[in-house]
């Protein structure tokens, strides 16, 4: 991925297809400022192809190597999205009404990495495209065992009713996912995160994809030179606390 010509890459499509989704290549992706997006199934792989394939065969979009023989490139896409919403870890927006449901005692707790798996069943769960495919979650399950990718879940007694996930590339946690089951659960569990996160040592959240909802929750637009920049400065991490807390220390 390093080899990669992110500073002129597409900013609105995919960077490159194919190559390897294993627990070291994922790491390796986030690290270089890029994620991934697997086709849910053989037509969206043909799909992509006839979209891409121009550019790719013109050097545009880059093949890379790994696959085997028998794989389809097409089916694994490799996106940098440029500008990059991004949110510091202490600029997670709350609405007034959400903080003051926080602060009156609503009756949820928050946990980091207690239910990992089923926050990404959750994600999953009648997403359109399905790019959280059985693969991917499996990999992802893999770096969450070394401590490379976490969870937030937000709690209505033993009920999970929202959370969310991302993988950890230095100061960076890239947010891939999140759900809810109640209203602003979802909210909860992104400053929850970003709390957690911000105690170890973290400086800021991506939220990949730009758009009203990010906005809302506090990203800004960061050009991608910003970005890469924040991944590569250094960062001392200490591992992020999992233990049950109270909802109510979100909004002081």
């Amino acid at each position: 991925f390093d080899r990669l010509d992110l500073p002129h890459a597409p900013g609105d499509g995919p960077v490159a297809f194919g190559g390897v989704l294993g627990p070291a290549e994922l790491l390796a992706a986030y690290r270089c400022g890029l994620f991934p997006l697997p086709a849910a199934d053989e037509f969206a792989a043909a799909y992509a192809e006839a979209r891409y394939g121009d550019a790719v065969d013109a050097g545009e979009i880059a093949l890379l190597p790994g696959a085997s023989a028998a794989d389809d490139p097409y089916g694994l896409a490799w996106w940098s999205p440029d500008p990059r919403p991004v949110i510091p870890v202490d600029g997670v927006r709350l609405p007034s009404r959400l903080a003051r449901r926080l602060r009156n005692g609503v009756s949820w707790w928050t946990s980091a990495d207690r239910a990992f798996g089923q926050v990404l069943a959750a994600c999953a769960e009648g997403r359109q495209p399905a790019w959280l495919t059985a693969e991917l979650r499996g990999v992802l399950e893999q770096l969450n065992a070394a401590g490379a990718a976490h969870s937030a879940e937000v709690w209505e007694g033993e009920e999970l009713v929202g959370g969310v996930f991302g993988v950890v590339a230095g100061p960076v946690l890239s947010l891939d996912s999140m759900f809810r089951r109640r209203p602003d659960a979802a909210r909860v569990a992104v400053a929850d995160l970003a709390a957690r996160f911000g105690t170890a040592g973290g400086r800021l959240l991506d939220a990949q994809w730009d758009g009203p909802h990010v906005r809302s929750l506090g990203a800004v637009p960061a050009p991608r030179a910003r970005y890469l920049a924040e991944l590569a400065a250094e960062a001392d991490l200490t591992p992020l606390d999992p233990e049950p807390l109270p909802v109510a220390r979100l909004v002081g």
